[in-house]
């Protein structure tokens, strides 16, 4: 099992404590409201059947009066499942190698394992084969990595390479190219995202963002050399293949995450770039921001404030400011046609509670409002279309799922009581709302891989309309798997490579019938090592092509750093 880089914490599961309260507790910790739920404006969800989990709960979410109803529980019933301690057994499934930084500069000690689940699509793979230099070799820049073998196995490549595909076995798929990383600096440096287009995959890396060609890995650009260190990304590319990167404006401890650049991922052209304005607010500055997409709308979010801007042109269209009377946006979640704001109001007074509200990504204007009741967050989105969003109650060690319609009412919740590795990192003051990377989402179904310590997991599938079990498959490999995205009507899982097998990239069928895994890729055990050590890793599916990429580099000088590899037939 990889050992995440030092300075880094562990991670730990996502569901219910070890030590729980005798059952029947009244609203201690898990105690049950002893009054059934009164019908409200959301009407009352089915009480919860036997085997799902935690008859006797603390009133959820949306128990207070207001926007959300009046009912005990998240919209009229208690939540299911709950945190674990910190420092909790657990590691995500499909990729052990997945940290969770500290994002703010107190965390909250508790926490949900590892972030997003990137979008897939269908296509053929080629014949290429990569090789690795052996560790400790130095290099500047990505681009200073290895280059193809023939991939015959003979290891007739490059003399100080090594083959990554001696001797593959009948049905393994290929390692098509492998990259070492940038130099990092020794406190180590963030390489966020992963974007896989047609022709391209892209990464950011330290203070450079590099372009490789999927099919054999040659440079499809020059690397843009950036002039500090890369601090956010937009997770995906807007509709005309372009990203937005965020850098620091220098290196010193007064230095802000202000400057960005738009750039294009299949010609590595540079487009517009701007500077992003501190907020109005004390403590609100750039010093770290998020970066969401909303159709054509880019939204820079600081703590307490957000601006928007055209994502095609740079131009700024609003701000997003404190609104009522105590009221100040906190994280934001968007897709291609959506934008969901997070607020958090009342901040230390009795009325302090989170508001979820759905804006007009043109205009900012607020479409709906629903209040959250005091004592829970809205941590995380899992999806936009539908809205699924978790939400968590330090004080009753509680989480809850949810989902709210077009309108932001409550539809259902998660009646399963399991333990889930979702992806998500540790759970902070700053919000990373659609940070999650082992969740997949559907019209009518949410898909949640288990936590498994040891051995295999599951990937439970869960109605959206009654937040009910549906079906649950159980990985093929003695490793714990995670989705990676949806493709025609399959979900598209990968599961783990150990230290001397490879991973599996995996299609379930989602419909009716059997929910048996077919295997897209088996990924060669000749590589399995270097597949094994990915460390907090971003997988996309595409193409017919499976790539993988660390999203942290350590900065440790003793041996060579992984950046990303791919895989195909």
């Amino acid at each position: 099992m990889s050992q995440p880089p030092p300075g880094q914490p562990p991670h730990g599961g996502f569901g219910p404590p070890q030590n729980q309260p005798p059952q029947g507790q009244p609203q201690g910790g898990f105690g049950a409201p002893q009054q059934p739920p009164p019908q409200g404006g959301f009407g009352a969800p089915q009480q919860p059947q036997p085997g799902y989990g935690y008859p006797q709960q603390p009133p959820g979410p949306y128990a207070q009066p207001g926007p959300y109803g009046q009912a005990p529980g998240p919209y009229g019933q208690a939540p299911y499942g709950a945190y674990p301690q910190p420092g909790g057994p657990g590691k995500p499934p499909g990729n052990k190698k997945r940290t969770a930084l500290i994002a703010g500069a107190v965390a909250v000690a508790l926490l949900l394992v590892g972030g997003t689940v990137y979008a897939v699509t269908s296509g053929g793979g080629d014949d290429d084969k990569p090789v690795a230099h052996p560790s400790g070799d130095t290099k500047q820049s990505a681009t200073a990595s290895p280059s193809a073998d023939t991939g015959d196995g003979k290891g007739d490549g490059p003399t100080d390479a090594e083959d990554l595909n001696a001797g593959r076995k009948p049905g393994e798929a290929k390692v098509l190219w492998y990259k070492s990383a940038p130099d990092a600096p020794g406190n180590g440096a963030d390489a966020p995202g992963l974007w896989v287009t047609e022709k391209t995959a892209v990464k950011a890396a330290y203070k450079e963002v590099v372009g490789f060609r999927v099919a054999d890995g040659t440079a499809a650009w020059a690397p843009i050399a950036l002039p500090y260190e890369v601090c956010a990304v937009t997770k995906r590319p807007d509709a005309d293949g372009r990203i937005v990167v965020a850098y620091m404006s220098g290196t010193t401890d007064r230095a802000k995450c202000n400057q960005l650049q738009q750039i294009d991922l299949d010609t590595g052209k540079k487009g517009w770039h701007a500077q992003v304005a501190d907020g109005s607010q004390l403590f609100d500055s750039t010093r770290s921001i998020e970066l969401t997409l909303a159709g054509r709308t880019l939204v820079v979010g600081r703590d307490m404030s957000g601006t928007a801007y055209d994502a095609s042109t740079g131009k700024k269209l609003y701000d997003l400011k404190k609104y009522g009377t105590d009221c100040y946006p906190a994280g934001y979640a968007g897709d291609s046609g959506r934008l969901v704001q997070v607020a958090s109001c009342g901040a230390g007074g009795a009325k302090e509670r989170d508001e979820i509200r759905e804006l007009d990504p043109a205009t900012g204007k607020a479409k709906w409002t629903r209040t959250v009741t005091k004592g829970w967050r809205a941590e995380r989105v899992f999806s936009l279309n539908p809205l699924v969003v978790y939400l968590t109650n330090r004080d009753k060690k509680a989480w809850n799922i949810s989902t709210l319609d077009s309108r932001g009412r409550f539809t259902s919740e998660v009646k399963v009581d399991k333990k889930f590795a979702l992806g998500c990192g540790f759970l902070s003051l700053d919000r990373a709302l659609q940070n999650c990377k082992a969740v997949a989402v559907d019209a009518k179904t949410l898909y949640l891989p288990t936590e498994s310590t040891t051995g295999a997991n599951e990937i439970i599938a869960i109605g959206l309309a009654d937040g009910k079990e549906k079906w649950r498959v159980k990985s093929p490999l003695a490793r714990p798997m995670a989705p990676v995205g949806l493709q025609g009507g399959n979900l598209i899982a990968y599961a783990d490579a150990s230290y001397n097998e490879g991973g599996r990239v995996l299609s379930i069928p989602t419909g009716s019938g059997a929910h048996r895994p077919a295997t897209l890729l088996q990924n060669p055990g000749g590589a399995a090592k270097i597949e094994n050590g990915f460390f907090d890793a971003t997988t996309v599916w595409s193409g017919g092509r499976f790539f993988i990429a660390t999203d942290r580099l350590s900065g440790q000088d003793d041996s060579e750093e992984k950046l990303m590899m791919a895989y195909g037939k």
